[in-house]
């Protein structure tokens, strides 16, 4: 089997919470060597939000909750004071011969450690360092802290998601998961890889990557977004109506509901077919996908009727022999039973300590020459301390030990 794509590439790994280290953890997913630099005592302020905890074998209060752990497989843990000079010149030992340098502090914060991008660069010209942040490393904002909450509201997501206005429940309404953290990870990925590809292959040298949640939100508003830049309109909520073909929205049946995708006029012809009214298909308000978004209000109230007939079995089979586009509204449970799921391996099982069989979700990425196929758990918090200090630095166990007394590590 050939070497994964990000072998031999390393990467010192100083962000904290959501975005920085799901950065980090595909690109450890990819091979790549990635140190994870905590906080002694604490660790990554992620192991603070749970619960749930997996369960100490000795029964004891520990700090792998299912925040930290969706994170941080692939990485080795490693903790260092970095309020400490001592710490600092770990860090920046650690540095000298690292591809990749990431953070996810406020702007400036690591200016005073003398952790900042023009000392790290100092020591080694060829590092990328990728800045994590909330709101960019200028601008007026720049110094606020930026948590994913936060962003879905000033970014616009909030804006134009949740209940349409004038239904029970209206108004903006938070996206479940940190989707804006997800994206912001997927982001810093990207970019650290053009940059390290830059570097390599195109004759450059390292630099400095800015990426924060606030542009993330707004860039992923795409066609949203568009339609006001296009028009000046403010586009209002849709609730679990589609945004291209119509109509496609959640419909209720006697036994449940089924989200329905119609999404080009064949489709609808066939919809309305399965329904039971094929006569709505040359109806002149609803016979092309832009007169049924003209009337969407009207075709989505007849739909919803007809949908009320039928259990959400019964229509799925239609539909699908009809080739027109429809599931399940699946809860987690129910996602991780569907066969297909099942069969793409969506969950993957890892060896913890406190936990043999620990399941965690694979990476989206499939490849077909270099198959990401080792999960390794996330580390206990300082678990390869010893291990990388001793290996990298040449540090013996005496000087570990003292580091260790000094709280420096």
């Amino acid at each position: 089997m050939s070497a994964l794509p990000l072998s031999g590439i390393k990467i010192l790994d100083l962000t904290r919470v959501l975005a920085g280290p799901l950065s980090a953890q595909m690109l450890g997913d990819l091979g790549a060597e990635v140190i994870k630099i905590e906080r002694p005592g604490t660790g990554d302020d992620a192991r603070a939000f749970g619960p749930p905890y997996l369960a100490d074998p000795e029964g004891k209060a520990n700090n792998n909750n299912s925040f930290y752990l969706c994170a941080n497989r692939n990485k080795k843990s490693v903790t260092v004071n970095i309020a400490k000079p001592e710490g600092q010149a770990i860090i920046r030992e650690l540095a000298k011969d690292a591809d990749v340098f990431m953070e996810n502090y406020k702007v400036g914060d690591l200016k005073r450690y003398g952790l900042d991008y023009e000392t790290i660069k100092a020591i080694n010209p060829r590092i990328i360092y990728c800045s994590v942040t909330g709101f960019g490393q200028t601008g007026p904002y720049a110094p606020r802290a930026g948590y994913d909450a936060i962003l879905q509201a000033m970014g616009g997501l909030m804006s134009v998601t949740g209940h349409i206005d004038g239904e029970p429940g209206e108004g903006p309404m938070k996206v479940g998961p940190s989707i804006v953290d997800y994206m912001t990870g997927m982001n810093a990925s990207i970019g650290i890889l053009s940059a390290l590809y830059h570097r390599d292959a195109n004759g450059g040298v390292g630099q400095h990557l800015d990426v924060c949640l606030f542009d993330t939100v707004i860039a992923s508003l795409s066609h949203w977004l568009q339609i006001y830049l296009v028009n000046g309109k403010i586009p209002p909520r849709r609730g679990t109506w589609g945004n291209g073909g119509m109509p496609a929205g959640v419909f209720r049946c006697t036994d449940g509901e089924l989200m329905v995708v119609v999404g080009n006029d064949g489709q609808f012809q066939r919809t309305c077919a399965v329904l039971g009214e094929p006569e709505l298909a040359s109806d002149p308000r609803f016979v092309k996908n832009n007169d049924r978004v003209v009337h969407g209000k009207e075709i989505m109230a007849i739909f919803a009727g007809l949908f009320l007939k039928k259990p959400v079995a019964y229509w799925l089979d239609k539909l699908e022999e009809a080739g027109v586009p429809s599931g399940p509204i699946n809860d987690f449970e129910q996602v991780f039973s569907d066969p297909h799921v099942q069969s793409r391996g969506m969950r993957v099982k890892v060896d913890h300590p406190f936990q043999p069989d620990l399941s965690l979700i694979r990476n989206a990425l499939t490849f077909a020459g270099t198959p990401i196929t080792d999960y390794r758990a996330p580390p206990l918090l300082g678990e390869h301390t010893k291990e990388v200090l001793g290996g990298k630095l040449g540090y013996d166990a005496g000087k570990i030990d003292e580091l260790k007394k000094q709280g420096i590590i």
